[in-house]
């Protein structure tokens, strides 16, 4: 009998995350979900009707505790991990010029150093379930084009593109898979933010309002299932992700020029 596989998913609580979640333990997989939000992870454990399930609280900007939450749901999975996925994320937007310090740095702390300290914590238990093991890393549309008043999220998830590309190779030798998905603009409680403390507007006004597709957030967790069990680097998720990556790959110019046109901040 084929052990059963296990999944860690960072940013477990709500949105992504828990819809990961949720189709994975359908589909038999031991599911461990993590969170700062201990009441988005236990309403998350409570759609899960059956097969097994854990939570752990955990700030992605602690690196011991990484090391701590990989060790206790290995353990209540009967030690292994086969799959950790990055998707723990927080959005930003606003003129460079004038956002504030600490805003810009907890967009960094929790999209970047996040990301680097999940891949730095996941490798020893990746790499004892390999070949087969995965590291999925969440992008964003808004790491293929860059947009007027994202610059700082724009730069986080143009990095983590990037990791996986660099990780994708580091660690192939050890039979890891490294992949990541980028969603568009995706049905989660992310677009009734603002984005920015100095805006009122919501980003799913804004989404409506340029007649951009807003895509239901289980397309999201079926392309999470295909990344990890398929051999591609970069999964788009939605239409507008993948206009952007033609845009950008076929017609650099147009969509230079659709960035200058589009001066109002719109991300994931």
């Amino acid at each position: 009998m084929a052990e059963r596989r296990s999944i860690f998913i960072t940013g477990g609580g709500s949105g992504i995350g828990r819809e990961i979640a949720l189709f994975f333990a359908e589909r038999g997989w031991f599911v461990g979900v993590a969170d700062i939000n201990e009441q988005g992870m236990q309403d998350t454990l409570g759609l899960i009707q059956h097969g097994f399930k854990y939570s752990h609280k955990l700030d992605v900007r602690d690196r011991a505790a990484w090391d701590v939450a990989l060790e206790a749901f290995s353990t209540a999975a009967g030690g292994r991990i086969d799959v950790v996925v990055n998707n723990a994320g927080i959005g930003t937007g606003g003129d460079i010029a004038t956002m504030p310090v600490d805003e810009i740095d907890r967009c960094l702390d929790v999209n970047l150093r996040g990301v680097l300290y999940g891949a730095q914590a996941s490798y020893p238990h990746l790499k004892k379930t390999a070949p087969g093991s995965c590291l999925l890393n969440t992008a964003s549309a808004a790491g293929i084009m860059g947009s007027s008043g994202m610059s700082v999220y724009c730069a986080t998830k143009f990095a983590v593109r990037g990791i996986t590309e660099s990780l994708d190779a580091e660690w192939a030798p050890d039979g890891i898979k490294v992949a990541s998905i980028c969603p568009s603009f995706i049905d989660t409680p992310l677009l009734d933010g603002t984005g920015s403390r100095g805006s009122n507007e919501l980003i799913r006004d804004r989404v409506t309002q340029a007649g951009l597709e807003i895509t239901p957030v289980i397309e999201v967790a079926k392309v999470a299932w295909d990344a990890v069990h398929g051999n591609d680097l970069h999964y788009l998720v939605g239409k507008t992700a993948k206009k952007l990556n033609f845009a950008k790959r076929f017609m650099p110019g147009r969509a230079r020029k659709m960035a200058k046109e589009n001066l109002k901040p719109l991300g994931q």
